[in-house]
């Protein structure tokens, strides 16, 4: 009674439902507006919590030590809100020793993820079953020949460290690895042949050979992706990884490591346009009763 009063007779006439009507119709409507912008404010949040779970999962934590090596990974991601990308390392200490991969999904999004879990899946149980090196990779091979379909693959080099002072590479298409010697030399041992990417070897072309490199304590071993090598500078120049390797000689492998990725970003004027992960190794150990210095 006392809203008709208040309004003057306002809802006793067409114009006064219709007011009403357009009131509740516009309030109606912003409420709608809010729900959905909380949801797509929400929606972010969860996809960033999601991938930061499989990031987790995906890639664990490397161990810092392994037998004599001490290890550090970088991974930067050439879009930073992705939170994981299609480059993959692990390292896994086996009864056969130190086993290590990195590799290179040749592919984008949710597809390169799930060929990584695949790969990374592989490894971590044939690692400690496969007696050597090449039944390991034979082992990954098959595995990755299953699951991928057309024309995926993925370029990797898997690495063994044992106690004879050597590591033994197999190479899958994939950049060759860095080893720093002791006086602060470089070296890029290449495999014997070239040999296809893990998920092409099917096609009857025979796959990679082993091979053996000196690797003594005090000497660094550095794997990486073609993210790393790609990286161009504003004049087109690719990085020349060998330059800055003096920013290895920093006691902390991770803070070594943190040091060249940070030359990396400068050379790229900023994020690199492809995913770039970094896997350092170090050989520490006691030479004649005495430490023997990084680099």
């Amino acid at each position: 009674m006392w809203v008709a009063k208040l309004y003057g007779g306002l809802f006793e006439e067409r114009r006064g439902f219709t007011a009403s009507a357009s009131v509740a119709g516009v309030t109606g409507v912003g409420i709608a507006a809010a729900v959905m912008r909380s949801r797509r404010e929400a929606e972010p949040a969860s996809v960033k919590s999601i991938a930061e779970v499989a990031q987790r999962v995906l890639l664990r934590p490397v161990p810092r030590t392994a037998g004599p090596l001490q290890a550090a990974v970088s991974y930067t991601l050439a879009v930073a809100e992705a939170r994981i990308g299609g480059d993959l390392y692990e390292v896994v200490a086996s009864p056969h020793g130190i086993r290590v991969i990195v590799g290179d999904v040749q592919s984008k999004g949710l597809a390169a993820v799930e060929t990584a879990a695949v790969v990374l899946g592989a490894f971590r149980e044939a690692a400690h079953d496969e007696p050597d090196l090449l039944g390991l990779g034979e082992r990954l091979e098959r595995s990755v020949a299953r699951e991928l379909e057309g024309e995926k693959f993925v370029t990797a080099v898997l690495a063994e460290i044992g106690s004879d002072r050597e590591v033994v590479f197999l190479n899958y298409g994939h950049p060759a690895p860095m080893v720093v010697r002791q006086d602060g030399t470089v070296d890029f041992p290449q495999p014997p042949a070239f040999a296809l990417p893990l998920g092409l070897g099917a096609r009857g072309v025979e796959g990679p050979k082993p091979y053996r490199v000196d690797f003594a304590p005090g000497e660094q071993l550095l794997l990486y992706t073609d993210g790393v090598t790609e990286a161009r500078d504003g004049e087109g120049s690719f990085c020349p990884l060998a330059d800055p390797v003096h920013l290895l000689k920093d006691p902390d492998a991770h803070l070594a490591l943190d040091a060249l990725r940070e030359d990396l970003v400068r050379h790229a004027s900023g994020p690199p346009h492809d995913d770039a992960a970094m896997l350092l190794l170090r050989y520490h150990g006691h030479a004649e009763g005495k430490s023997v210095p990084i680099g």
